[in-house]
């Protein structure tokens, strides 16, 4: 039986560990574990992306259909107050939207296309101030639907997020017309 002493093993340690560094049988597994992480990341990221646009053209196409009530005389033959047409666009609404708590409904006439102001404005609680005049026969009319949309990824709130630190993000439909000579 060989005898093991310190220069045995000087010897020995060396080829040992060439031939540990060599070796490839565990590689595959550590690069996937390295690329993972980012690769799940990324992943969700556009996931998410993905899914806020979808909400925001699913919102465009409510904002269109929800106006046509305004834009041909049917809320205003019917007397629609702001309630009963915020329960008209949530009959359109499917199932992205909780419409009964987030959705805010802001129809205004105006006297031109040009004095149209694009901005949403908000109260102290950071919720959209709304208004509910659909205006009469051949009047300007523009029908706001408002929609503060969760971000749940960390990742993508400094992206998609209102503000630095939010986790909401406001998507907002328009939808501006003549009334019809109804």
């Amino acid at each position: 039986m060989a005898r093991w002493t310190v220069a045995t093993a000087a010897r020995i340690a060396p080829a040992r560990l060439r031939r540990f560094v060599r070796r490839e049988d565990g590689s595959t597994a550590v690069e996937f574990a390295l690329v993972l992480l980012p690769f799940l990341s990324v992943m969700l990221m556009t996931m998410e992306t993905a899914l806020v646009f979808f909400a925001q053209q699913n919102l465009e196409t409510v904002a269109a259909d929800s106006a046509r009530l305004i834009m041909t005389g049917q809320a205003q033959n019917q007397n629609f107050d702001a309630n009963k047409f915020k329960s008209a666009v949530c009959d359109r609404v499917v199932a992205l939207f909780n419409c009964s708590t987030g959705m805010y409904v802001d129809v205004q006439k105006y006297t031109s296309f040009a004095s149209i102001s694009n901005t949403v404005t908000l109260d102290a609680s950071g919720n959209p101030v709304t208004n509910y005049n659909p205006g009469g026969k051949n009047e300007i009319v523009v029908v706001r639907l408002m929609y503060k949309w969760p971000i749940v990824s960390p990742l993508t709130q400094p992206y998609l997020a209102d503000g630095g630190n939010g986790t909401t993000r406001l998507l907002v439909a328009t939808s501006a017309f003549r009334n019809e000579p109804f």
